[in-house]
Formats: structure tokens, sequence, C-alpha cells
């Protein structure tokens, strides 16, 4: 019963990662590296990451500079942050491309909200789906005589503590994250 238990948290831990994943590629108005997380150019016949093939640095709050190792990538380089679509237009000077991040406006920021709380919805939708697995694997357990109907309702009661947990995290980091992006 502890493994169902402990499988259970880790589904919900691993629900929480991810969500904790999208809301850093989440822009803030202010620069972050990990807005290029996903992006690849092709380099020698393969997808390779920019930040493997370049300098990343932010110099102020709200500028990206990359500045690859190899200067014939800088075309590919600024052709896939346009591909990417993450609302940022790149600047190349021949040497380095500069990503300007504009100040978000009062529009922008209650739209960015609503996205984070649909994507906190979603980690509770999976979290009460995960709940719900171990819920009727308990059940089952107890309509195959495995274990006694009080273990029933306790490992209930404990799979829905741990449940609750995961929701008040969730919460938690959207509300976070909402302040962040309406702070000005």
């Amino acid at each position: 019963m502890q493994t169902l238990k402990d499988t259970t948290n880790e589904k919900m831990q691993k629900s929480f990662d991810t969500l904790l994943l999208y809301f850093s590629r989440v822009r803030t108005g202010r620069a972050s590296v990990s807005i290029l997380d996903d992006i690849k150019i092709n380099y020698y016949g393969q997808p390779t990451p920019i930040k493997q093939l370049s300098n990343i640095s932010i110099p102020e709050a709200r500028t990206i500079v990359v500045q690859p190792w190899d200067k014939t990538t800088l075309a590919d380089i600024e052709k896939a942050i346009l591909g990417a679509n993450i609302g940022i237009t790149p600047e190349n000077d021949g040497n380095l491309i500069r990503l300007p991040f504009q100040p978000l406006t009062e529009d922008k920021r209650k739209g960015i909200v609503r996205d984070l709380k649909k994507l906190g919805e979603d980690a509770r939708i999976a979290i009460r789906s995960i709940r719900r697995d171990a819920n009727d694997s308990v059940k089952k357990m107890e309509k195959d005589s495995e274990i006694s109907e009080d273990d029933e309702v306790k490992f209930l009661k404990e799979i829905q503590d741990i449940t609750d947990e995961w929701i008040k995290k969730i919460d938690e980091v959207e509300k976070s994250k909402e302040k962040e992006i309406m702070e000005v």
C-alpha cells in the first residue's frame, strides 16, 4: 500500500514540476534565458539547442544577448527565434543577436495571467486524475479482499491529503507568478 502512495506522490510531483517548467517559460516583461530553451537550429545536420552553440547573457533587465561561437550560425539562430513565435523580434548586428523585451501593457499582463490560470487548472485536473486512479486501485483492493474496509477508508483519506497538499502548492506558485506578472 505504501508503494501506491509513493507512486501517487511521484506522479503528482511530476505534474507539479511540469507546471513549474511551463511557468518558467512565461514572459513576464523581464529577460529570462529559459525562453530560448526549446529553440533549436539545424547545425551540421543535427537539431541543436541555441544554448549549446552560443553564449547567452542578460546585460540589462529587458535584454538577452545571444553571441554564437560560430558566426556562420547567426542567421540560422535569428531565423529560429523568429520561427519560434515567442513574441520578440531579434536584432542581428552581424556579431550577436539582441532580444529586447518590451514592457508589457496592462491588457497583455491580464492575458498572460489568464493563460497562467489555465495552466494551473490543467495541473489541478492532472492531480485529481492521479487521485482518481489511486482511489480506484484502493477500492479494487478492498473489493478483492486484499485490504479491509477500515484500511480502505484510511488509505482514501491519505490519498486525499496528498492531493490537497499538491493542490495547495499549485495555488501558491500560481499566485506568486501572477503577482510577478502584474508587478509594473
